[in-house]
């Protein structure tokens, strides 16, 4: 097995960002690799999700953990072809960010539990039900399989307001 890689992580706008991932048919050594590096890619960022597409994979698979206690253990998480199978009625509202997105926040509200059924890494189906900065995370994450950003819920003004920052950002990293 190969070491992991720290992968770049695509700044919107990004048409791959943008595009609805294929589902995993292949459970190889290159998935398993993947989600390694995908890991290691979130750990490194930080952040406590990313998706497929973020690294310019356009396959249904994301990775996550958001133990955020200092003396508790991690907890990543690999979801393969994840799909929500039960919302809550309820809802909650969460600050979210992206790695996509640098060093932009907004109020999303989303259901404040899922319940979430994907393959692992055999290819064996799990389901967990999720609530608080987890629901938000996996709903998030599965966003972006389906080519959805979180400013995709702001008013089209603030979206365009973060989408000019992020092309400036974008430019400024290509002068560097």
């Amino acid at each position: 097995m190969e070491p992991m890689a720290i992968r770049d992580i695509l700044i919107h706008p990004d048409p791959r960002l943008k595009t609805v991932a294929n589902p995993v048919t292949d459970f190889d050594d290159r998935l398993r690799v993947l989600a390694d590096d995908m890991l290691e890619t979130m750990y490194d960022a930080p952040g406590i999700g990313l998706a497929a597409p973020q690294v310019g994979v356009l396959k249904r698979l994301l990775v996550m953990d958001c133990v955020k206690e200092e003396d508790a253990p991690p907890r990543p998480m690999v979801l393969i072809n994840p799909a929500v199978t039960w919302l809550s009625e309820d809802c909650a509202t969460h600050e979210e960010g992206c790695l996509s997105i640098p060093e932009q926040f907004a109020e999303i509200e989303r259901p404040a539990e899922v319940e979430v059924t994907w393959n692992d890494l055999e290819g064996k189906q799990e389901t967990e039900r999720f609530e608080g900065i987890w629901a938000t995370c996996v709903q998030h994450e599965i966003d972006h399989l389906n080519g959805k950003l979180f400013i995709d819920y702001l008013k089209p003004l603030r979206r365009q307001m973060i989408t000019r920052k992020m092309k400036k950002l974008k430019r400024e990293q290509a002068r560097a």
